[in-house]
């Protein structure tokens, strides 16, 4: 089954089991995404992918390690559970190979769908008041408080995650600020998150890796930035197909 809708090349994200473990702080949304490739199908259970990377630094993911695995093909997303099984270099490529765990299934929670990117987004932490009128369903953002430039580095519908050189405390609460090309139209949103995880960048001292999630999230600006990632995953496949 896996070699009926995964091909060679596919784009494919990796994230950590997680484990039931009351003793456990980190939420599920601050576990740790990779992003690779498919480097062989050696079978319908077992495959080879692109040891993961950020920057220049190969991240060695252990041996026994369970990770969800999601596919980006022509035919959808489509998700297993996998444990690594062994790590090798091939040719000065460097190799992981899993066994699935799971069976392949279509993956159909399109809100949590991460795009790559690099779009500027202008932030800025809500006032007391303004958290307070959030928490009884009134809208009383005040759009004329100074705001702090930020680079979002992935989108989806549920959140995003940006770098910017102000460290936000975990669990603040933010004003998200950026544009979006939708149907062919620029369209403006003011958002509110919640920062799930901050952490300074290893390479950048200074600049800090911020996750976010939606707060009160209007269902059409939900639905327009859904789109929107799936136009841009579309256009990504038919430049990587024409060259």
């Amino acid at each position: 089954m896996l070699s009926k809708y995964v091909v060679v090349g596919n784009r494919v994200e990796l994230q950590a089991v997680k484990r039931l473990n009351l003793n456990e702080e980190r939420s599920l949304e601050e576990r740790k995404v990779y992003t690779t490739k498919v480097y062989d199908i050696v079978s319908d259970e077992r495959i080879e992918l692109l040891m993961p990377m950020e920057q220049t630094k190969l991240i060695l993911l252990p041996v026994d390690g369970e990770y969800e695995l999601c596919f980006y093909t022509d035919n959808g997303l489509y998700q297993c559970l996998a444990k690594v099984v062994d790590r090798y270099r091939d040719n000065n490529i460097y190799v992981l190979a899993l066994d699935l765990t799971t069976n392949l299934r279509k993956y159909q929670r399109r809100e949590f769908y991460r795009f790559s990117c690099a779009l500027e987004m202008n932030s800025r932490e809500l006032l007391k008041e303004e958290i307070d009128a959030l928490n009884h369903s009134r809208n009383s953002l005040q759009p004329e408080l100074p705001l702090k430039r930020s680079v979002i580095v992935d989108i989806s519908g549920g959140g995003l995650r940006f770098v910017s050189n102000l460290e936000y405390e975990k669990g603040s609460m933010i004003l998200c600020n950026y544009n979006l090309v939708v149907d062919g139209e620029q369209k403006h949103y003011s958002l509110v998150g919640k920062v799930l995880s901050v952490y300074e960048l290893e390479n950048r001292p200074g600049v800090y890796e911020h996750r976010v999630q939606y707060v009160n999230m209007d269902v059409d600006d939900r639905e327009e930035i859904i789109k929107y990632i799936f136009n841009e995953e579309r256009k990504s496949r038919h430049k990587e197909k024409g060259m």
